[in-house]
């Protein structure tokens, strides 16, 4: 029996006692050591632990994030020594100047602060540093409570570039050239506003002066812009409605070929593999055949050709073998072709889709270009207009008669007017009544002079009805002569 010895720790130390009467552990500031009892002096003192972890963000940047901890025993109360208690029976044996916790305390940081940053995106993690080494503090203390561990403090450098990924490099140049071109741009601003301002004051004058007429003479430019705008606007709609239908058309085309090749490639190698189930199922009832009349000769000469019936039979199944195995290639290779052909009939369809695409894009560009054309034009038209208005003084009837007369348009009516006489050949009728004195019978026929008159009216008048619209007058009125 040994002597009991009296072993105080410390002050940044613990006893931990193992042996005869104690459960477990037991841990201690001071102690007998009795007989049959084992004492290990723990250092509880933290520890500073730096690193540089290489992690990546969300868009696949990678950086390095230099940290220190200062980690130890976790000791917060000195009644309640569970973490201790954790940590002398996990990492006692090991030094904490030792690769081993320092290779365990890194590979829970590594491992939490690149799960952490691939869910994030490189401006949060940078903007965010304060939340970001909170998260990262919680995440790794959680780890580490499992082996009695605690983070006394933890300190998160600035971020720094990977060689040949140089995001803060560049991110820090575009912020040097952005204030650069600030500075000159105001400067240039600065001097633009003093000479703005120096022939401001003489303009206005001027400009308040014609204020008037400008205003009247923008206000119809605007006006016959417009109107020219909005028809451009509408035919380019039209054009691009009518080229989405065609595309449309197109597509649907080139969908239903497709099913087609399908449905024919799929026919094909029903047929063809109906065909070649059917030259096995021949080729095995074959075999059997083959080998049931082995079997009836064999029967029949075993006796006396025995040896000669096994040959045989065994030639004759080799040659079954032998033709099954041929129809058997020639099948697998009917199959292939197949295959290939329906490859390159698929293939083509495609090329054949893209080339449509290609057209109808490059017609819809053409259009396109076409309506830029004709809004260009309508533009020049109305400043041209314009320009003549205000020389003309603002007389609308003296640019219409020179419009008129530049476009034509007064040769283009003489022209029209001569043609639609043009060909014209009025027919004139004229008739002649019997003589008054015998209608009137002597004297006193005052009274059927107008009578008569109507008489010699009605004729032409019917006859001129009759070449206008092809209506004859009723038989009791009159009869027309027929002209054949």
């Amino acid at each position: 029996m040994g002597i009991p010895r009296y072993i105080v720790a410390g002050p940044s130390e613990m006893l931990a006692i193992t042996g005869n009467g104690i459960p477990e552990i037991l841990l201690k500031k001071k102690h007998f050591l009795w007989p049959l009892q084992k004492c290990t002096t723990l250092d509880i003192s933290p520890v500073n632990y730096s690193f540089q972890v290489q992690a990546m963000s969300a868009e696949k940047l990678p950086f390095y994030l230099p940290a220190v901890f200062t980690i130890g025993p976790k000791v917060l109360e000195e009644t309640n020594y569970e973490s201790l208690i954790k940590y002398a029976k996990l990492m006692s044996n090991s030094d904490k100047q030792s690769t081993h916790i320092q290779d365990l305390v890194k590979g829970v940081i590594e491992g939490e602060t690149r799960v952490l940053a691939a869910s994030m995106t490189m401006e949060q993690i940078f903007k965010g540093t304060k939340e970001f080494k909170q998260e990262v503090f919680d995440k790794v203390q959680l780890e580490l409570n499992q082996f009695g561990l605690y983070i006394y403090n933890a300190n998160v450098k600035q971020l720094v570039d990977v060689p040949g990924h140089e995001y803060f490099s560049y991110l820090g140049q575009k912020t040097q050239m952005e204030a650069a071109n600030q500075a000159k741009i105001d400067v240039a601003e600065a001097r633009m506003k003093g000479e703005i301002g120096a022939k401001l004051r003489d303009g206005e004058t001027k400009q308040n002066a014609a204020k008037i007429d400008a205003e009247t003479f923008i206000e119809s430019t605007i006006r016959q812009g417009e109107g020219k705008k909005e028809e451009v606007r509408v035919n380019t709609e039209v054009k691009i409605f009518q080229n989405q239908r065609e595309a449309e058309v197109v597509e649907a085309t080139t969908v239903l070929a497709k099913k087609k090749a399908g449905w024919s490639q799929t026919a094909r190698l029903a047929e063809v593999e109906a065909e070649k189930a059917v030259a096995i199922r021949e080729a095995e009832l074959q075999m059997e055949v083959e080998k049931k009349k082995a079997f009836v000769e064999t029967a029949k000469l075993k006796a006396e050709l025995l040896t000669k019936a096994t040959v045989e039979y065994d030639i004759k199944v080799q040659e079954a073998n032998s033709e099954l195995y041929k129809r058997q290639k020639e099948a697998e290779a009917a199959l292939f072709e197949s295959q290939k052909k329906a490859e390159a009939q698929r293939a083509n369809a495609d090329a054949e889709l893209y080339a449509r695409q290609q057209a109808a894009n490059s017609e819809l560009y053409a259009k396109q270009k076409e309506a830029e054309g004709v809004a260009t034009i309508g533009k020049a038209q109305a400043i041209y207009i314009g320009s003549i208005l205000k020389e003309l003084n603002h007389n609308y009837p003296a640019l219409r008669d020179y419009l008129m007369i530049n476009n034509g348009i007064y040769q283009e009516i003489a022209n029209t007017n001569a043609q639609a006489v043009q060909g014209m050949q009025p027919k004139i009728s004229i008739w002649s009544g019997s003589n008054s004195t015998e209608i009137n019978g002597g004297e006193g026929g005052s009274g059927l002079k107008d009578v008569a008159g109507l008489y010699r009216m009605l004729p032409p008048l019917l006859e001129t009805v009759h070449e206008q619209t092809g209506m004859q007058p009723p038989a009791w009125l009159a009869t027309l002569p027929d002209h054949k």
